[in-house]
């Protein structure tokens, strides 16, 4: 096979297009076709070596065509009107299509990074939840300690209550401390003046000695 053959567009050579259409239009011919394509109303593509290569869509046209003229004696130029009418509507349509399917793209691109949002949320809230869980174990276990430890220093409370029952007043004794420290300042005071008595009898004897 030659390049240009491996490179020709799969589609249908016009001898088989007749073939298509002659079983519902007798009188068709290639020339028929031939004017229909000048005329606008057809445009089969064409190979590098151009050979026209005709699509389904293309027989169909070529059939509303015959029928328009057949059965409704309808001259080429309306018929092109209304295949132009319907090439434009299917213009919309597709650029309506298009429209709607980045639309559509867009909102599943929004909800996808929503998802990843949502699961970016889930996972820090089993976070949060599993750190609260943890830090719930831990006061339990220090709440218990320290009912423990509450009731040991309550233990230890009451015995220390028990012993200082047979203990030694310990408020007689201060008092009585305080009384003689009293006594012993109050016999201090006392000796003190009864030197200075003593210093002042010497004085006074001494002056008594002097000759007149």
């Amino acid at each position: 096979m030659t390049e240009a053959g491996r490179s020709r567009p799969r589609g249908l050579s016009i001898g088989a297009v007749l073939t298509q259409l002659r079983a519902e239009f007798p009188d068709v011919t290639i020339s028929k076709i031939r004017f229909l394509e000048s005329e606008g109303l057809v445009s089969p593509a064409r190979t590098a070596s151009g050979y026209r290569q005709f699509t389904p869509a293309d027989v169909d046209r070529l059939r509303f065509v015959l029928a328009a003229q057949r059965d409704q004696y309808l001259p080429l130029k309306v018929i092109k009107e209304q295949l132009d009418a319907a090439d434009a509507r299917t213009g919309q349509d597709m650029s309506a299509a298009e429209t709607l399917a980045a639309e559509f793209a867009e909102t599943l691109a929004q909800a996808e990074r929503q998802l990843e949002r949502l699961t970016a949320d889930l996972a820090d809230w089993n976070a949060r939840k599993a750190s609260l869980e943890r830090g719930r174990a831990v006061a339990g276990a220090l709440i218990e300690s320290s009912k423990s430890q509450l009731g040991d220093a309550q233990v230890r409370l009451d015995r220390a209550m028990e012993a200082a029952k047979d203990a030694p007043d310990v408020h007689a004794a201060e008092a009585e401390t305080e009384r003689a420290r009293t006594a012993s300042q109050e016999a201090r005071a006392a000796a003190t003046a009864a030197r200075a008595a003593r210093a002042n009898a010497e004085a006074a004897e001494a002056a008594a000695r002097e000759p007149l």
